[in-house]
Formats: C-alpha cells, structure tokens, sequence
C-alpha cells in the first residue's frame, strides 16, 4: 500500500515561479503563481483567467460594483517558464 493515498500530489510548480498557459482562452499568456490549490489540482495565476464578479456595498465599497479577480486554472493547462 502506498503512504500517500490519501495526500494531496506533489507538483513541480511552485508559488512565485512563473508559468505560460499552454491551453484554453489565455493560451499564450505568462504569469507569476499567487497561490498553488493541490486538493484541487490547480493554481491561480497573475493577470490570467480573470473574471469580473459583483460585490454588495459595504463599509469600505459603498457604491458595490464589479471587480476583476483572477479564478484558478488547472495545473495541466500550464507549464512552467525558465528564467
């Protein structure tokens, strides 16, 4: 049996390595990685996959609106750039 059943997978990327998206709508795009999620099998990239999402008013946004924020994308989408 094997002692990391029931781990998270290692991967070779890591946070602040830069990446190039190899597939999907910004294939083409480079990044430096934010945050790497292995439960999920996927990491969030800077200025890649960014969506606009709706926020409410609060105290430190009264009027609410819409912000961009960068959404995960799946770590066989990327590989990793040297230099």
């Amino acid at each position: 049996m094997s002692a990391r059943k029931n781990l998270p997978p290692k991967f070779k990327i890591k946070k602040g390595d830069t990446v190039k998206v190899i597939a999907g709508d910004d294939r083409g795009k480079t990044g430096t990685v934010i945050q790497v999620l292995p439960k999920v099998e996927k990491i969030i990239v800077e200025g890649v996959n960014k969506v606009k999402k709706a926020v409410k008013p609060t105290e430190e946004n009264p009027k609410g609106g819409f912000i961009h924020v960068e959404k995960p994308i799946h770590i066989s989408n990327v590989k990793k750039v040297e230099g």
